[in-house]
């Protein structure tokens, strides 16, 4: 008996580590501790990273859930919780009131793209652009890529400021998340 509930255990874990193996595609990126799968929308990815807790709760306040789980396709410049934290204090306290819901709308679209751009998309728009692109976001302002080196891309927003690109192609279902380190800001 003690043999059959060892090998009951054994087949267990091994079908339980196949079946890990099989969601964790080529494409599955880790993103603050959780897998993002490319079989889900942005926002089903998003609520479970948690490096990225300000920003779920700030489309939440936005009203943007369903947009971001439309169809798409999008490129989202997902700030992480540090970058919200490197803002002056009490802004996101702020933003998120009902009152400021147009303010928040305006800063949370400023990080989106129409459109599916991965990092060889990006280094092509540079390439061609000698360092430099412009890609209009959602809200209808620009935003300017900057070619750091090989494989580094910066983000430079309306006021100047500057955004590194951390975590490049997590892939989703209606389009990519680039993780970055700084709240961009429109005009």
């Amino acid at each position: 008996m003690k043999t059959f509930i060892r090998t009951a255990l054994c087949v267990s874990v091994l079908f339980s580590t196949a079946s890990m193996a099989a969601m964790m595609s080529d494409n599955t990126t880790m993103v603050g501790g959780a897998a993002m799968y490319p079989s889900k929308n942005i926002v089903e990815n998003a609520v479970n990273s948690k490096d990225h807790t300000t920003l779920v709760a700030a489309v939440k306040a936005a009203g943007l859930v369903d947009t971001l789980e439309s169809k798409g396709p999008f490129t989202v410049f997902a700030p992480t919780d540090a970058a919200f934290a490197k803002l002056p204090a009490g802004t996101v306290e702020k933003l998120v009131k009902p009152e400021n819901k147009a303010t928040l709308t305006s800063i949370l679209t400023y990080h989106v793209v129409a459109g599916k751009y991965e990092m060889k998309d990006l280094e092509k728009l540079l390439k061609k652009g000698g360092g430099h692109a412009e890609l209009k976001t959602v809200n209808g302002q620009a935003l300017w890529l900057i070619s750091n080196g090989p494989h580094n891309i910066q983000l430079k927003d309306a006021k100047g400021d500057v955004a590194n690109i951390s975590t490049y192609d997590v892939i989703q279902k209606n389009g990519v998340i680039d993780v970055i380190d700084t709240v961009l800001m429109p005009k």
